[in-house]
């Protein structure tokens, strides 16, 4: 099967391809990603070289570029990740948010239904959930839960599902969605919590939590993610939503104070709470479990001790980040 990943060069994407290449030897990858601020080419160094891997630089939003790509490369799925991600970004920059997401997606739509009809599959996210109670945590979110955005980006991603959904339902588009909760792991662009605390730590920085830190997330291990993506890819129902959980809730404070331990350094520093900032996410994955036999494999003490050792030997890719260096050299292969 030949699969194009879109986001491919950012963080669960770039994942997800070296998971293709690693379990998947008969398969062909076709990575198709922007390279903007999140996109780091360094990430797919490992597969450059592969012969079963190829590279497209392109703007999902871009139709002339994404039809071109399609015609050329025919596709037998598509999975796309690509997305503008960070809330705190949407925040003071919503627009971005909404051509990358919402008409990147319906550019990839269109290219699929006019261009061979692949198999689509939307990577989502529950923050398009809303949020939970704190005090209720016997609730969780299901994929009937009604939509409930808190941020440009969770809208915006809503957006996107809805459109891939009316697609399945207008023209007969062999869809899926999937929404997951918080990933973490190898290669996550150091703006978010997990990677900005170690690499604060590492290079003694203070930690930056946001109002009290009790804000509490569901954690998904990235290669729990990827083998779950793939499942839905291959073995999940047209039409249908799948939400993937991590099965470990935690509160941020929690999280810092972990990596804290781990790392034998660091200090925390409260700062200004985000506008909007939800309080609990937590998922019901129990639908996939059923249905594809897919549950996490990973708990999160052996999850975060991994991605700890990973940033420690992995100093240069995230140092390179830091310093923007990451940027002079946009070519990969």
């Amino acid at each position: 099967m030949k699969i194009l990943v879109t986001g491919g060069a950012g963080f669960i994407g770039g994942n997800f391809v070296h998971y293709l290449l690693r379990n998947h030897p008969a398969d062909r990858v076709v990575c198709l990603d922007a390279l903007t601020y999140a996109g780091n080419p360094a990430t797919l160094a490992p597969v450059a070289s592969d012969p079963r891997f190829v590279f497209a630089r392109a703007d999902i939003a871009d139709r002339t570029e994404v039809f071109t790509i399609f015609a050329r490369e025919k596709p037998d799925a598509v999975v796309n990740f690509a997305a503008e991600s960070h809330v705190d970004r949407s925040i003071s920059a919503p627009e971005v948010f909404l051509r990358a997401n919402v008409l990147g997606t319906q550019v990839l739509l269109d290219a699929c239904r006019l261009l061979g009809n692949p198999r689509f599959h939307q990577v989502s996210t529950d923050e398009v959930y809303g949020d939970l109670p704190l005090d209720r945590p016997d609730l969780f979110f299901t994929e009937e839960t009604p939509l409930h955005t808190s941020s440009p980006y969770s809208a915006s991603k809503a957006g996107a599902d809805l459109l891939t959904l009316a697609y399945f339902r207008t023209y007969g588009l062999p869809v899926t969605i999937s929404r997951c909760s918080n990933n973490y792991g190898p290669y996550h662009f150091p703006e978010k919590l997990i990677p900005l605390m170690i690499t604060n730590a590492l290079t003694g920085q203070p930690l930056p939590v946001y109002g009290d830190g009790l804000n509490v997330r569901d954690w998904l291990y990235v290669e729990d993610h990827c083998a779950a993506i793939d499942l839905i890819l291959r073995r999940g129902r047209p039409g249908e939503i799948y939400n993937i959980g991590g099965h470990n809730e935690r509160a941020n404070i929690d999280v810092v104070r972990a990596i804290i331990r781990a790392l034998g350094r660091g200090e925390i520093k409260f700062v200004k709470d985000r506008a909007g900032h939800d309080r609990r996410y937590a998922i019901d994955a129990g639908k996939i479990g059923r249905e594809l036999g897919w549950t996490p494999q990973t708990g999160f003490d052996e999850g975060l001790e991994r991605t700890i050792r990973w940033y420690r030997e992995n100093e240069t890719w995230w140092r390179d980040i830091l310093s923007g260096h990451y940027r002079d050299n946009l070519e990969i292969g």
